[in-house]
Formats: C-alpha cells, structure tokens, sequence
C-alpha cells in the first residue's frame, strides 16, 4: 500500500495547503486551464480541488478561463457516460450560479475517427497490441483538437491531469520521466505551448477517496454515488467507505469502452451486471465485445478466415510465422463479417429496447448512432463499390421499421438482378467484387460524361486485385523467398509484416 501524502500534515492542513498551491498557480500567469476529466475518481478530486481553489478567491481574481473537457468515444460504458454527462450539465449550473470562470464541455471524435465507422464501415479489425488504432482516434486526437483551440486563442494552456504515481510502477516512471528537477508546470511532450500541472501526483489511492468522501462535491454531484459507482464495478462487490490509511480502498475497478479487446475481459461491466439486477440489460452488449475478441486458437483461425488477405489498397504483405513458413499478413474484415458484427449490434438494441419497453422515465440507449450509419453505407457504397447496399434491408430485418437515410443513385445495370446474375457467373467472391468494381467505376465516369481519368481508376482498380485469392498470393511470397530470407524477420503473430 502506497503511503498517504496526509501522513505529515493530516487531512485538513494537506488540503488547505494543496488548494493554497493551485490558486498561486491560477494567479501566476493568464494562461488558460484545461482539465482533463473522465468522471472517474482521479480526475473527479482534481476538478473538485480546482473549483474549490476558484471559489474560495475574490470575484475580481477569477479572470482566467477553466475548462473541464471530457471526451466521449462514443463506445463507453452507458452507465458511466450517463453519470458523466450529468455531472457536466450540473457544473454549467453551478458555475453560473455562483459566477466562477469553469467551462464544462463535452467533446467526441470526428465521424470518420469513430470506432464504428472505422470497425464496420473500413473493416479495421478489432483493436490488438500491434495494431491499437482506437486510442488516438477516439480519446487522444479529440483532446488534443480542443487544447490545440485554446492554445491557439490564448498562445498558451495549462493541461491538469489526475495522474498519479501511486497507481501503477509504469505511471510512476512515466512520471518521474516527464517531471524536471520537481516543477510544478512541465512542457507537454507533444503540444506546443502546452505545460502539463498534476496536483495529486503524490496521492495514494486510499487518498483520493478520503478527500472524496470527506469534502462535498462543490457542483451538487454526490461523491457518494461515485464510491457506489466503483462499488458496482467491483467483481466482490465490496468498496468500503475510507475513513482512513488501514481502511482498503475502492479497489482497481477502470471503466473503459465495453468494446475494448486490449483486456482480457470488460471486468467493470460484468461486475455490474453481476451486482445489480437492474443492469443486466447490458449483457448483450458484453456479447458485442466477446464478438470482437478471440483468446483461443481456434478463436484466431476464425477470426484470420474472417479477414482479407490484402490491405484496404489491395497491397499484400508477407511474414513468416512461428512455423517458419511464409503467410500473408491478415487486412480488413470481409463484408460478410462487417454484416455479422453490424448484425449484433442491431440485435442488441432491440433487445436493450425490449428490456426498456412501457418504461416512460428511461432513455433511449443507441450503441451506434444514425450519423454513424450513414457514414458506413457511404463508405461500403462510395469508397468500397459495394453498391448492393445492403445495410438498409438488414436494419428492417433485425428491427422491424424501414430505415431512413440517404438515397444512393444507382444505375439500372447495377440493380440487384443483374448483380445476382453476375455473381453467379464468377468463379469467386473475389473475381466477382473485381469484375463489379470495374462496372462501377465505368459506370460512375460515364454519368460524369467524361472519360479523362478513366485509365488511371482502371490501374488503381487492377492493383487491388492484382492476386484473386491468399494462394495466388503465397505463390508470388514464395516466389520471392531469396529475399525473404535476407531480411532479418522476427516471428509474429498477426497485425505487423513485411512488404515485398
């Protein structure tokens, strides 16, 4: 158990001291706040400490701006999002009501950063240790848009953050790394104009609960609910009430997106569902990510077939796996399985609406939203040359309503008789997604009434199937093994590879 930065001074004297700290640092310079804020304990106590710094100065000192930024990735834990928003909207209340300079916002990725559109619309795959696409389009890439704004309004922004040495050796590492010569204000790694100010990087976990439990939440938000929060997302259920330093804290329960495979297992949703009946309508979305993820040979064999053996620009890579042979490295998902996942996700929606049905005081919970879908036939429609479609009539079928979007122009020759009649006609998938692909782009120019451009979309087209199937592709690979072999190549297991 880390030792408590409350030892020497006690409780009281330790928090008056650190809410001394920060309005010195708020008076030194009109450099503009932004604290990260992900409703979570940490973060909580440095908002907390912050208002009360604020508040606790005269009105004609409170020039400079505070703003409270949480990112939403749009694939949270429904439970925590909710929580979160509440606590934002309850912080613009209070902050006008008691005219302090504190800006809540709520910010979210851009529509073609979002994990949907990404997953199921360009067919990434589900998020693994070699390729772990998600956190910088959904939490870093957002986050750091918003400073890059203040930053370029102000000239400069000071980032404050709930990191803490105690919770993990690697934090505190990082820590150490990134602080010089014990300054309270260090530059940003990354963000230009950017200092980085973590007032409670010394607290223990036991700490931050203490601080929690015993000063009430300056925005009318129950700090209680928090700690009951935590204690539902506990798998034991238990989270005692710390009263002090030989009290166990609330445990590790993090709460995360329920999509995420870069853990073993949604430890916080489960325990949820597990401790409150009234939350086991978050099942089928457990089920979502057990979809997503494998944790068997067999699982990974499935989950290989269920991938193209090209990039999404038709460029093949080869390595050679632990068997000493030469394979292809695994590319997006097929459509079949974007059709699945989407398939699953529309299913547990109805099934969360069933649960939810004559209830009047709920409110409606969309895993994926309408804009998101949209953005998904667009890209297997426009980028992909998947004219068929065919996401509107899996919506009707899985929901039961008619879906309601855009209309995509499709030329009669395109139609789906005629696209069944030539699929039947290739010998594969793969040559008939070629043969349409090529109809579509003839197609497409010809309505422009221009031909210029047309051999160089043929080229691009072309390069894209350049092999029909994995073992035309391994033919060439093997063809190639001199080279191979000259190249140092160390075994892997999926997402990485090398070009030749």
């Amino acid at each position: 158990m880390s030792e408590s930065a409350f030892k020497e001074l006690g409780l009281k004297t330790s928090i008056e001291d650190k809410i001394t700290e920060l309005q010195k640092q708020y008076l030194a310079d009109s450099k503009p706040w932004v604290i990260g804020y992900s409703g979570g304990k940490d973060s909580t106590a440095v908002a907390q400490l912050t208002w009360m710094a604020i508040e606790q100065l005269p009105k004609s000192k409170r020039k400079k701006p505070v703003f409270i930024v949480t990112t939403d990735t749009m694939v949270e834990n429904p439970i925590v999002s909710n929580w979160v928003e509440s606590s934002l909207d309850k912080m613009k209340i209070a902050a006008k009501e008691k005219d302090l300079p504190i800006k809540p916002y709520l910010i979210k990725p851009k529509l073609e950063d979002r994990f949907w559109v990404n997953l199921i619309g360009k067919g990434y795959p589900a998020p693994r240790r070699g390729f772990r696409w998600c956190t910088d389009r959904l939490k870093i890439k957002p986050s750091n848009d918003f400073i890059k704004s203040v930053v370029n309004k102000h000239g400069e922004a000071i980032l404050l953050l709930g990191v803490r040495s105690a919770e993990s050796a690697s934090r505190a590492r990082s820590i150490k790394k990134h602080t010089k010569d014990n300054q309270i204000l260090n530059k940003h790694n990354d963000l230009l104009n950017c200092y980085v100010y973590s007032p409670i990087k010394e607290w223990s976990n036991d700490d931050v609960w203490l601080f929690l439990v015993q000063y009430e939440n300056p925005w009318d938000y129950s700090n209680k609910s928090l700690l009951n929060l935590y204690q539902g997302a506990t798998e034991d259920n238990e989270c005692p009430v710390v009263v002090d330093t030989t009290t166990p804290s609330c445990g590790s329960s993090r709460f995360g997106c329920y999509v995420c495979t870069l853990v073993s297992k949604d430890k916080s949703m489960q325990a949820m569902v597990q401790n409150d009946k009234d939350k086991e309508w978050m099942s089928p979305m457990l089920k979502i990510r057990d979809e997503l993820d494998f944790n068997s040979k067999d699982a990974l064999q499935i989950e290989r077939a269920s991938r193209e053996f090209s990039r999404l620009n038709g460029e093949v890579s080869f390595y050679k796996n632990k068997d000493g042979d030469v394979d292809t490295v695994p590319g997006p998902y097929k459509k079949d399985k974007r059709l699945k996942i989407l398939e699953k996700v529309f299913k547990a929606e109805v099934q969360i609406a069933q649960h939810f049905a004559g209830d009047k005081e709920s409110k409606a919970i969309n895993l994926i939203s309408h804009e998101e879908l949209e953005e998904i036939r667009r890209i297997w429609v426009e980028d992909k040359n998947e004219v068929e479609d065919e996401l509107p009539e899996l919506y009707k079928r899985v929901k039961g309503s008619d879906y309601e979007g855009r209309s995509f122009r499709n030329i009669s020759v395109l139609e789906k008789e005629n696209l069944d009649i030539l699929e039947s006609l290739c010998d594969s998938r793969k040559e008939y997604e070629f043969v349409r692909n090529l109809l579509v782009k003839e197609m497409k120019l010809k309505s422009r009434g221009v031909r210029r451009g047309f051999v160089k979309e043929l080229e691009k087209e072309l390069n894209k199937f350049l092999y029909l199937d994995k073992e035309e592709a391994l033919a060439a690979g093997n063809e190639r093994q001199e080279l191979i072999k000259s190249i140092e190549i160390t075994p892997i297991n999926d997402y990485e590879g090398i070009k030749i």
